[in-house]
């Protein structure tokens, strides 16, 4: 069991390391404040745990199975990217012409961010196929399948929030530099790119 907990983390680590649409909005938040990008983690990893409870449950089976519903949630995952990318893009205009001064956009709320990090993890039906292939291949042998399911799913939610909570605190720290309008305007354009490219991978995904 020790050994099968070490391997479970260690894949935890890799999967949160590995680039994507999460990593990207949760850096972007963290831009407006910790608490912000912090809120982000939380409501990305909340999705995370539901993914997991779901593929306890064979329910994302259905969703593999179902063309339509799959196309369904893809369609819908890649218009909240692009709505995420736009967004980005438009702060960054906001920004532009004031390349010397603080970065003055009014933060979101706390409900916002959350909502943000949890409506883009539920929208990706990657994320629903992942957890279905990824938690049972560490369920050991002989053990109770639905809790035990659970109980990984919870336990990869809670250490990714530890995981993404580190990509936080580091633009926390780089806060003075990171602040300046003309930086702030580039990682707004980049992350804003990043998030449309992502979005119309996905919509082109078939």
């Amino acid at each position: 069991m020790p050994t099968t907990l070490i391997a479970f983390l260690g894949a935890c680590t890799l999967v949160a390391a590995s680039p994507g649409p999460s990593t990207v909005l949760i850096i972007k938040q963290s831009l407006q404040s910790r608490r912000s990008g912090f809120l982000t983690v939380l409501g990305n990893e909340t999705g995370v745990f539901v993914w997991g409870v779901v593929a306890a449950f064979g329910l994302t089976a259905l969703l593999t199975a179902s063309e339509v519903a799959y196309d369904v949630m893809r369609i819908v995952g890649a218009v909240v990217l692009v709505g995420f990318g736009v967004q980005a893009l438009r702060a960054a205009r906001r920004a532009k012409g004031a390349e010397d001064i603080a970065w003055q956009g009014a933060p979101k709320s706390g409900w916002a961010s959350y909502r943000g990090g949890l409506l883009l993890n539920l929208a990706n039906p990657k994320a629903a196929v992942f957890a279905m292939s990824f938690l049972p291949q560490f369920v050991p042998e002989g053990a109770p399948h639905l809790p035990t399911m659970v109980g990984l799913a919870a336990l990869w939610a809670v250490y990714e929030v530890g995981y993404y909570g580190l990509y936080v605190w580091f633009v926390g720290r780089m806060k003075a530099v990171l602040s300046r309008a003309g930086m702030r305007r580039r990682l707004e354009q980049v992350s804003g790119g990043v998030l449309l490219l992502l979005g119309a991978r996905m919509a082109l995904d078939g």
